[in-house]
């Protein structure tokens, strides 16, 4: 039989023809040592000119496209594409990987670079955002990312970037007057923030910062594709094949022209340039590489030259001389010297060229062209002989006879033609039998028979020369072909998978003489098998290098090499061939080579010789640990089951029980399928595992003390070298890794987010700071973690088999090693990705099956040991030497200071020497030898080793079979722990009356249990078969067993000896039960649906049960022995009648007062409760009674055993519930005295038992009811502020909408762009023409006349007015021991010094502010956190943010974007100010905590399904944390990356419910309180309720604050002031003692949002925006900030003189405001909600306009009322004085204008209007005569209209003469340019013109306020903009003497 392995011989890469030089650039550089790197295909070259040697780095999987050069010049950095590329940094020296980059990029990487100092690495993905990415390349790490631009980032396109936390901020390049927006396609950094670009259209942009200063025009006649700086200057390469060095300052020095040099050719595009000392290289877009030297540049090198566009197919060897001749798409052909490493000639022709052949002879080369015809080049001279077109379609394959006389011409026209060679190509036959186009021929040794093989996949032959076809297979038999390279054919047969029908091999040949074959395929590989390969699926050795398509490959003539092309990326591969003789010396080349061996997991045949698997591993490989649900997933289920929710929450579910349970001790180890699972503690105790559940037993006391932070099967267990720690990994969709403290049994650290369906070996490292882990999913994942901080730092795919171990290097951390089903492999660690290296056997020994590893005395020592019982001796990744240690594997290994210790199938543990010399001494375990101190007995001798630890003089074994020894050095053996072997343990059963319980599982025992405190197994018998149920007689003296083959026994109870046996039945017995009393019938229920009645006295069947459609799964007797309670797999509940087995059908009510002896069952009206709401995806599987009747304790198929209280009626009853099982519990029962709760988990083999801790007992243990998942009965309470809050809706200001409805056509879209003559006309209008005429008249009056007027050139923004109470919390805080206090409004952080009344400004938000915090830790004083709204979760500049600044300073700390919806709504610090804890408002409300000066988020986690509204940390923690908000209290613990909370637990309170909390603070000894919406306080100890502070104010308590220093409680709420109570309140540390503030401002405060305590100061920000300080002493207030308190403010007016003005808002109040004091002055309470106000020109008087339609006019100096009047029912927008004081103006939402004579006196009577406006007025402005008003409408029209006639000017000319008094409106030619582009769906809602009349400012829906020159006639003006509003200016003006702007804002109130 014919060998099935790979063949022994390698290939090894020795040369690389071509260059990628088409859709790249950049890709050249010199490294440090003068060698040339750049890449091709996906190999990463370093060329040596000097020595003409290679290096090639083969790290990845495609096609690579970009290349950066470190700045010390001898790493790089390459990027590929593919479905998820890689960044690969790697050294050029020995071309090993030195750190891989991955899992954020998509379709590949576009470009790359580093940055100055080489710490960090920039890339640009080819996905469709362009996503930008910056990495700490060492650590593997992201430190940022963010999509980048929609159009394909070539190189940054103008956009400059800056790295603040995790996010990247772009600020666009502005191009400004000095060049035009271009294509930018390369760039290069200077100096100074000088900033040099190429652009698309030849010239060079300068930049300095973000700005553009100068251009170098037509530096280049078209693109300029590359720039490279160095010491002399920059050197840039462009399209139009030229190159020009530039000095320093980017002056000319020199320009070399390529396509004029020798070399040179027309249409040469440089791609890529680099300069170095005296040296250039070019990189051209036809894959040459030149090298120039400076001083004779007009003679450049050509160093290397490859095909360039279109595909290479054509692959020929010259028959007697090492050359190798190829043509491809780019119509050349060539010929390469396989010895020089050269190209020799190159000829170009008129067509592509698809194939080549060399006649025998080597005179004549044979082209085969895409259009059908072929041509005969002469090979000496490269003339032309012949030219034949006789086909339409493309010639794929040519080939001359053996003996010279014929050419076969195949092509896709089906046929293949013959020529006669020496009758000059005469045609002298046809073969024309294919149905499909010709892809590979060959002929025979004698030149007469040709094989061929077609597209269709067939093979045929054919006589020589005629043609004929031959279909007799007899003939062909005996045939030896010349050259082999059909990939059809008996021969090839191993090539192909086995059984995938697949064409993806492209071509193959033969090297008869060493009896190999060389294959190219789709998927970039070269592979090697033996020839002939007969049997499918043959092994191979596979080499990487191509990218996709290898299109051909041959030997050359001596079978020295190998030549290999790939289709698209144009290269050519030269193979070393090492035959196998000379293999040996190949070794030790072999590690730096990347040959990789298909031995493993590439192939898929039954490997012949390689040993049969031992029964236990190969039973171990096929465990599957999916699961069809997992916990992990009843969040969903239970979310899918909405309706079912909403009615349980309507009706009153049953309360769950008072008592509860605490796990006591479990019996079982799990072996079966781990190993190394079991240690020694620091302390001496021993650590290991069994179905959920962590287990430290104390030998010495006989107790367990249990981790219980898994939910599912834990499958690993490791130990820390502190001894302390241990890490255990569980099965999981999202499978997680806890390290816990064996002390303390908390967490310190979950790790997540990596692994799926579970995680099967874990390992630390020697310095406890790493944890390597590796997953059951289908690649077996390995991950190294940094664990503490649970962050990933490396992951790889392990490979297709099973992993069993992996195991760290104790001497390098970098380095591990990984063990399984024919797996060894050792792994290095590279950035963020792990390279590595198969285990090398040699030649003669095959890859076997490792199941287990240590490392040895050295680093570069492993031993590993085989499934055959041998261990394996590394060095390196060599293997040197086997020992035979056991019979059958060694499963573990323990490696001790000087020697070994190992354990094997065999049952016996060897200790050896430390070289495996000798073995020193072997432990046979035997019953023999154990001591009368064991906790059980001995199942079988010599069970199966799973692992084994030495520690206290001890070596601790842990077996197959569940049983846990410990064997003293001297011999003898205690066994501590057992438990049932493998199968599923379902039969469980307590003594009537002795502490004592029995079980039975599919392992074949029948086991006693003593439940008392020896905890030990009293008696086992192995049975023939399993079972599924047994049962204590009523005496207690015999046991009946149900066993799966039908049959059931009674035995002795105490010797379990057999006293009856009966098989009636074939399927298993589910359930046996005695009756009651004297027991005298026994009832035997089955799967056959049956319930057979025995009589015990006289051993007979006396009755059947008759009637289930089912399988039968509970039984039940009633307490008088006549009456059986049955159910079934369908569900019914059944009843018999004793004996005989009459059915009975008994109603509802009569069942419940049938007194029952025991109530196991799970259907009928008094357990309906048990049953949750995803009843149809879980069963409940066992429940069991406790005989007091009032407690039911269930298990179900989720591992969750749940307590409820009896009876349970009604739907979703209440429970306690608590998880140690894994999934299904099969059953559970109480003992006799119902002291205990015994339960067993089925598959995870367990008997836990649990002691009941009856009413009284208050626990402080954790467990879990549903009611968080139903929402209780009560509704939390409600508050409208709440409501309100909670409603709010956020939009972002990009998205904002206009405030007002305006409809029409926006004015920059009503006009068509004027003509140049008519814009000049617009001019000459406006600018007064110099003339003897009478000038223009101004357009504006102004009141400097006479001073020099200037333009405004810029603003800044001095003071704001405002404060944001009325829907945030928490936000106003002292700074400075209370010298300064922070606030927040709008998107501005506001510092107010409460000495100077200054205010400074944090600016930098792009949005609303929401919440804010101040870093308590001395360390970072004044550091403060603000978060942000946002939309969209993608990380761009529109996403929710947090900023993190320095209040003194304003300098921003850092920036952390967020991946929320909507915003953030909660920010906290931690007690070391390390870390800051946020809450996103979207729909889960998500939890982060980050690392906020890396910007490094630590982890994340959704926090409840409604509003959060503040989570903090504890004052002294930095893993602890509180979370509060719709009826919601969750308690979190921050381990490692994982948040693990426990909900707020309210049962130790009578009638305690859940309401909706508001506000958290902290007291010592792990006390917290929430204040509720009821005005109750919660005290909570841990997560339990303790106590509640009734009514501690009357209304929401909204706003807690913790003193630090003395540990005082301030709290706000709502609440009335009076005598008793306010609404801010003073509490001692406990929440006991009170004192009430009455906030005594002249007003009623009743709602305080925010409180902060300083020294004897208290801070209070209210619900009206009114921020005031009160004195803890003497209660005295002082109101610090004033602020409308509800939006929007509309109306504005400022002082004709003096720097005061009045702002009017719809909260009611207008209110004046004084700059230069920085205060609010007064304030008028209206009634009603105002809407505009204005001074009269001499400022006595003031005007109010109101939304009721009503408007008042004002004294000034008294504030009395001089008039007021309503003449309309809607709302006035605006309302003004004319200049002359004679008549008021108020325009209305009625479309109206009214005018009014002020002189006839208060009576305000009407006298005209203005009729026919089109919409709404929105603005009016008189003239300075008082003549003419100009009224801005909501339909974008603007119109003037005669003052007081109310009569329309028509009259353009009329209408420009007008001088206005005031310019406020938004429409008019005059303000065309204010509109911008991007007002599509929101408005300019208004402007104002300076008094100077050089300047018009404007405010817009998107929150800016905008300067312009006024006039701004042309559209798209330039302008300056400020951002500091949320959405929507409503209103703008500038006060006297254009000192100031003030500006209002809509929703912002400021």
């Amino acid at each position: 039989m014919a060998d099935r392995t790979a063949p022994n011989c390698h290939l090894r890469l020795e040369w690389v023809y071509g260059y990628r030089g088409h859709q790249c650039r950049n890709n050249l550089y010199y490294t440090a040592a003068k060698e040339i790197v750049y890449f091709v295909a996906g190999v990463g070259v370093v060329y040596n000119t000097r020595e003409h040697k290679q290096k090639f780095f083969l790290g990845h999987s495609d096609d690579i496209i970009s290349l950066a050069l470190h700045p010390e010049r001898t790493l790089v950095a390459t990027g590929q594409v593919g479905k998820e590329p890689c960044i690969c940094i790697w050294d050029t020296y020995n071309v090993q990987t030195v750190s891989i980059l991955k899992d954020v990029h998509t379709h590949g990487i576009a470009c790359l670079a580093f940055d100055l100092e080489g710490q960090r690495l920039m890339s640009v993905g080819l996905d469709s955002k362009n996503t930008i990415c910056v990495w700490d390349w060492r650590r593997g790490k992201v430190l940022a990312t963010t999509p980048g631009h929609s159009d394909r980032v070539s190189i940054f396109c103008s956009f400059f970037w800056s790295l603040c936390g995790n996010a990247l901020t772009s600020k666009r390049g502005v191009f400004g007057k000095t060049g035009d927006l271009q294509t930018i396609l390369c760039l290069a950094s200077a100096r100074d923030e000088i900033t040099y670009s190429g652009a698309l259209n030849g010239d060079i942009y300068v930049w300095k910062g973000i700005n553009l200063i100068r251009t170098v025009q037509g530096a280049h006649g078209s693109g300029i594709f590359s720039m490279n700086n160095c010491e002399e200057g920059f050197a840039t390469g462009g399209r139009d094949g030229c190159i020009r060095l530039w000095d320093l300052s980017f002056k000319p020095i020199t320009l070399i022209d390529l396509r004029e040099t020798d070399q040179g050719y027309k249409g040469l595009s440089v791609r890529s340039v680099c300069w170095r000392g005296d040296h250039i290289l070019v990189g051209t877009q036809d894959s040459e590489i030149f090298e120039v030297v400076v001083h004779e540049r007009n003679k450049p090198f050509l160093i290397m030259q490859g095909h360039c566009e279109g595909e290479l197919w054509a692959l020929a060897v010259h028959p007697t001389k090492p050359l190798a001749i190829t043509g491809s798409d780019d119509r050349s052909v060539r010929i390469w010297s396989l010895i020089d490493h050269a190209l020799i000639a190159r000829c170009n022709m008129e067509e592509p060229i698809r194939c080549v052949a060399v006649s025998t002879d080597g005179i004549h080369l044979a082209l085969g062209m895409k259009d059908g015809s072929f041509t005969v080049l002469r090979i000496r001279d490269m003339t032309e002989v012949v030219h034949i077109k006789d086909r339409k379609e493309a010639i794929h394959e040519l080939k001359y006879s053996p003996d010279g006389t014929c050419l076969a011409v195949g092509s896709n026209d089906n046929s293949v033609d013959i020529y006669g060679v020496l009758q000059r190509y005469k045609k002298v036959g046809e073969c024309i039998g294919s149905l499909s186009f010709i892809t590979h021929m060959d002929w025979s040794v004698d030149s007469k028979y040709l094989q061929t093989n077609d597209g269709s996949g067939k093979r045929l032959f054919y006589k020589m020369p005629s043609g004929k076809e031959i279909t007799n297979k007899e003939e062909i038999k005996g045939l030896s072909w010349t050259t082999w390279t059909c990939v059809l054919g008996a021969e090839v047969n191993g090539i192909w998978p086995k059984y995938l029908d697949v064409n993806n091999i492209n071509s193959v040949d033969a090297n008869l003489n060493s009896q190999v074959l060389v294959t190219a395929d789709d998927y970039g590989l070269v592979k090697l098998f033996r020839y002939p390969c007969v049997k499918k699926g043959a092994k191979f050795k596979k080499y990487i290098g191509h990218s996709a398509h290898v299109t051909n490959v041959r030997w050359s003539h001596d079978y020295q090499w190998v030549v290999s092309i790939g289709g698209a990326d144009h290269s050519v591969f030269q193979w070393q061939f090492i035959p196998e003789r000379k293999s040996k010396e190949f070794l030790h080349i072999a590690l730096q080579e990347s040959f990789a061996d298909s031995n493993s997991d590439e192939s898929d045949s039954d490997q012949s010789d390689v040993p049969e698997l031992d029964s236990e591993i190969e039973q171990e490989t096929q465990i599957s640990y999916r699961r069809q649900v997992y916990k992990e997933d009843l969040p969903q289920l239970k979310e899918q089951c909405k309706d079912k929710r909403r009615a349980a929450a309507s009706k009153k579910r049953e309360k769950a029980p008072s008592s509860s349970l605490r796990l006591h001790f479990v019996h079982g180890y799990r072996g079966h399928d781990c190993r190394s699972n079991l240690f020694y503690t620091q302390t001496g105790e021993i650590v290991y595992h069994v179905a959920a559940v962590g287990i430290v037993y104390n030998r010495q006391q006989n107790i367990q003390r249990c981790y219980l932070g898994h939910d599912d099967d834990i499958v690993c267990l490791s130990i820390h070298p502190s001894k302390d720690y241990v890490s255990t990994g569980q099965v999981g969709r999202d499978s997680a890794i806890h390290i816990w403290d064996t002390d303390v049994l908390k967490p310190l650290s979950i790790l997540k987010g990596h692994h799926r369906f579970g995680v099967c070996a874990v390992d630390f490292s020697a310095d406890g700071k790493r944890l390597a882990s590796v997953g059951l999913d289908e690649n077996h994942t390995i991950i190294l973690w940094e664990w503490k901080k649970g962050e990933k730092l490396s992951s790889v795919r392990g490979g297709a088999d099973k992993i069993f171990v992996v195991k760290i290097n104790p001497f390098v951390p970098d380095k591990l090693v990984t063990a399984g089903i024919k797996h060894m492999k050792f792994w290095q660690r590279a950035g963020g990705g792990l390279t590595g290296r198969r285990g090398f056997y040699g030649t003669f020994r095959k890859t076997e099956t490792i199941m287990c590893a240590v490392h040895g005395w050295s680093e570069e020592m492993v031993f590993s040991g085989t499934s055959t019982g041998d261990i394996c001796i590394w060095r390196d990744t060599f293997l040197i030497k086997t020992v035979k240690a056991h019979d059958g594997p060694v499963f573990s290994m323990h490696a001790l200071e000087k020697g070994f210790v190992t354990g094997g199938k065999d049952g016996i543990v060897a200790l050896w020497d430390d070289c495996f010399e000798r073995c020193l001494k072997t432990y046979a375990i035997k019953r023999s030898a154990l001591t009368p101190g064991s906790k059980g007995l001995l199942l079988e001798d010599n069970p199966s080793i799973r692992a084994i630890t030495l520690g206290h003089g001890h070596v601790l074994v842990g077996t197959k079979n569940g049983e846990i020894l410990e064997i003293d050095k001297s011999g003898p053996i205690t066994l501590l722990v057992q438990g049932h072997m493998e199968g599923e343990v379902w039969g469980l059963a307590t003594h009537p009356h002795l502490p004592i319980c029995a079980s039975i599982s599919d392992d074949k025992t029948l086991r006693i249990w003593d439940l008392s405190p020896s905890h030990c197994m009293l008696a086992v018998r192995k049975l023939k078969k399993g079972g599924r149920c047994c049962c204590f007689s009523t005496d207690g003296k015999s046991l009946a067993v149900g066993l799966n083959d039908g049959s059931f026994l009674i035995v002795n109870s105490d010797t379990l000896e057999d006293l009856v046996s009966f098989h009636h039945r074939k399927d298993l017995i589910s359930d046996i039960r005695f009756s009651p009393g004297p027991g005298k019938y026994l009832a035997v229920a089955s799967y056959d649906n049956f319930v057979d009645i025995y009589n015990v006295m006289s051993s007979k069947r006396v009755g059947i049960c008759k009637g289930s459609s089912s399988c039968i799964t509970h039984v039940d007797w009633d307490k008088r022995g006549k009456l059986l309670q049955v159910n079934t797999g369908a569900k019914e509940q059944l009843f018999f009648e004793a004996p005989r087995g009459k059915q009975q059908s008994i109603n509802n009510a009569e069942v419940e007062k049938i007194d029952w002896t025991s109530w196991t069952c799970v259907l009928g009206s008094s357990c309906e409760g048990i049953w949750p709401i995803i009843s149809q995806i879980t069963d409940v599987t066992s429940s069991c009674l406790t005989s007091s009747k009032k407690v039911l304790a269930t298990g179900d198929d989720f591992g969750f055993v749940k307590l409820f209280r009896y009876p349970v009626k009604g739907k979703y009853a209440k429970f306690k519930r608590y998880v140690a099982h894994s999934t299904h519990i099969t059953n559970v029962r109480w003992t006799y005295d119902d002291s205990l709760l015994v339960t067993v988990g089925g598959a995870d083999t367990a008997v836990m038992v649990w002691t009941h801790e009856v009413d009284g007992y208050k626990e402080p243990r954790q467990y879990d009811s549903e009611e968080s998942d139903l929402d209780s009965d009560e509704d939390g309470g409600y508050d409208s502020d709440v409501t309100r809050e909670n409603e709010m809706n956020y939009t972002i200001k990009a998205f904002a909408t206009s405030i007002r409805h305006m409809s029409g056509i926006k004015p920059h879209l009503q006009h068509k762009e004027p003509s140049q003559e008519e814009r000049y006309q617009n001019l000459k209008n406006i600018i007064p023409p110099v003339s003897r005429a009478l000038p223009q008249p101004e357009k504006l009056q102004t009141n400097n006349v006479g001073k020099k007027k200037k333009p405004i050139e810029d603003l800044s923004l001095e003071l704001v007015f405002g404060y944001r109470g009325n829907d945030c919390r928490n936000n106003v805080h002292y700074l400075n021991d209370g010298a300064d206090i922070i606030y927040h409004t709008a998107s501005i952080g506001i510092v107010f010094n409460l000495g100077t009344g200054s205010q400074s400004f944090y600016l930098e938000h792009t949005d609303d502010i929401l919440c804010l915090t101040v870093n308590q830790h001395p360390k970072f004083q004044n550091i403060i956190a603000t978060g942000q709204v946002g939309e969209s979760a993608d990380m761009s500049g529109n996403s929710p943010s947090i900023h993190i600044w320095d209040a003194m300073t304003k300098q921003t700390q850092s920036v952390l974007r967020c991946y929320y919806s909507k915003g953030v709504c909660s920010v906290s610090f931690s007690a070391t100010g390390k870390l800051l804890l946020s809450v996103g408002l979207d729909p889960e409300y998500i939890i982060t905590v980050w690392r906020w000066q890396e910007g490094a988020k630590v982890a994340g986690q959704t926090g409840h399904t409604k509003r959060i509204f503040v989570a903090e940390f504890r004052p002294d923690s930095d893993t602890q944390f509180v979370s509060v908000g719709v009826k919601h209290v969750r308690f979190w613990t921050l381990a490692g990356k994982a948040l693990e909370s426990k909900k707020g637990n309210l049962s130790s309170i009578e009638d305690a419910r859940m309401q909706t909390m508001l506000a958290v603070a902290f007291g010592a000894n792990n006390l917290t309180f929430t204040g509720t919406i009821s005005g109750d306080v919660c005290v909570w100890k841990e997560h339990l309720l303790v106590r509640i502070v009734a009514k501690a104010h009357n209304g929401p308590v909204f706003t807690m604050y913790t003193t630090l220093k003395d540990g005082l409680i301030v709290t706000g709420g709502k609440e009335r002031p009076s005598k008793e109570g306010g609404a801010l309140k003073l509490w001692d540390q406990e929440l006991k003692r009170c004192r009430a503030f009455r906030l005594e401002t002249g007003q009623v405060i009743d709602c305080v949002r925010s409180v902060c305590r300083g020294k004897g100061k208290i801070l209070v920000g209210t619900r009206n925006a009114e921020i005031i300080e009160v004195g803890e002493k003497n209660a005295v207030c002082n109101i610090l900030i004033n602020s409308h308190m509800d939006g929007p403010i509309w109306g504005l007016s400022a002082h004709p003189t003096k720097d005061v003005f009045l702002s009017a808002a719809e909260d009611g109040t207008v209110r004046l405001w004084d700059i230069v004091e920085k205060k609010m002055l007064n304030k008028v309470n209206l009634g009603h909600a105002a809407r505009t106000v204005v001074y009269s020109p001499e400022g006595d008087m003031v005007a109010i306009g109101m939304k009721n339609g009503e408007f008042i006019i004002l004294v000034v100096t008294s504030l009395k009322i001089w008039g007021k009047k309503r003449d309309r029912r809607s709302a006035i927008q605006d309302i003004k004085f004319s200049p002359n004081s004679h008549f008021l103006a108020v325009g209305t939402c009625e479309n109206a204008v009214d005018f009014y004579d002020l002189t006839l006196g208060p009576t305000l009577n009407r006298i005209n209007y203005c009729r026919d406006i089109p919409s709404f007025v929105i603005q009016l402005d008189f003239s300075a005569d008082s003549k003419y008003i100009q009224i801005s409408t909501g339909s974008y029209k603007r119109l003037v209209y005669e003052v007081p006639l109310g009569k329309q000017v028509s009259e353009q000319c009329q209408i420009d003469r007008i001088t206005w008094a005031t310019w406020t409106s938004i429409l008019g030619d005059e303000v065309i340019g204010i509109w911008s582009r991007n007002l599509d769906k929101a408005d300019v809602n208004c402007g104002c013109v300076s008094h100077s009349g050089l300047n018009i400012v404007t405010g817009d829906d998107f929150g800016m306020v905008k300067l312009y020159d006024f006039p701004c006639i042309e559209k798209f003006a330039k302008h300056k903009r400020y951002l500091g509003h949320s959405a929507h200016i409503t209103n703008v003006r500038f006060t006297s003497g254009d000192r100031y702007v003030i500006s209002a804002g809509g929703k912002d109130c400021r």
